[in-house]
């Protein structure tokens, strides 16, 4: 989840402001923690209020956690989405955070991707990944190409949180999800913004996969341009799957917090620590 913070936090002064290399200040005055980082926190929370009174080995697939998750998903991405009305949300999702009978809108937009990184740090198998990412996505973005990019995430997140190799992870995506038959400087001159699942999850993918590092995948998702911040979180989540995150990259994104945020983020690396065979968050 903190690589998706750092992502959206380092990406969020460049979304309407492509920057198209990788010579760039990470942290400036000018940086904020976006939706990204604000709806990734609110599906950690849900998450973990789901766990408080369910066992997630016993109960994963049972009609019960998944109406209990769904709730809770619900509940905290409206309450905490609330209080940050001037965060970037959409139109269609700035409705559904604000309204009194909230309901999936048939979206494939690539806010499904950009929040969803909890539920591939806390699974404990690739079955559960996929689950928790359906459960946590379906609230809103409930379109099979959201769904698509939800899990596609999600399980590059998991495969690299347990070791994969990224030919693994290329594989894997490539058979199930989407084809990455591209390198990242053939498609930046003509990369434009797009806010859809289908043109924003693969070329993330695709920037950790030519990554070096975990700073180096995060300046070659900006560098790509588009929708920096959500680029900058999908990559950035799978990133601290695969190489962990610097220290000093930790302390100066989780500055652009505020106490309420930071609160539910600490909560999130105790209670990790809880759950057994999970690694939440990388030492």
């Amino acid at each position: 989840m903190l690589g998706a913070i750092i992502g959206d936090v380092v990406g969020s002064r460049f979304e309407f402001n492509n920057h198209r290399g990788k010579e760039f200040d990470l942290f400036t005055e000018d940086c904020f923690a976006t939706d990204d980082s604000i709806m990734t926190l609110a599906v950690a929370k849900a998450i973990m209020e789901a766990m408080k009174e369910k066992e997630l080995s016993n109960s994963l697939d049972s009609p019960e956690f998944r109406t209990l998750l769904s709730d809770l998903t619900v509940k905290y991405m409206q309450e905490i989405g609330r209080q940050y009305p001037d965060c970037g949300f959409g139109g269609r999702f700035n409705r559904w955070v604000f309204s009194y009978v909230p309901e999936p809108y048939n979206s494939y937009g690539n806010g499904a991707a950009m929040r969803v990184s909890p539920a591939g740090f806390i699974a404990n198998s690739e079955e559960e990944a996929e689950t928790l990412a359906e459960i946590v996505t379906a609230v809103t973005h409930n379109h099979p190409e959201g769904i698509k990019g939800a899990v596609a995430t999600t399980i590059a997140i998991y495969l690299a949180r347990k070791g994969a190799t990224k030919t693994e992870i290329k594989k894997r995506t490539e058979r199930e999800y989407y084809s990455l038959d591209f390198k990242i400087d053939d498609i930046r001159p003509t990369y434009r913004f797009n806010e859809t699942c289908q043109e924003t999850v693969p070329q993330a993918i695709q920037c950790f996969l030519e990554s070096t590092s975990f700073e180096d995948a995060i300046r070659t998702a900006i560098s790509l341009g588009g929708d920096s911040d959500t680029i900058g979180a999908i990559t950035g989540a799978i990133a601290e799957a695969y190489y962990g995150v610097p220290k000093d990259m930790e302390e100066q994104a989780l500055a652009y917090l505020d106490e309420d945020l930071r609160a539910i983020y600490d909560e999130w690396v105790i209670r990790c620590k809880d759950y057994k065979g999970l690694n939440c968050k990388e030492e």
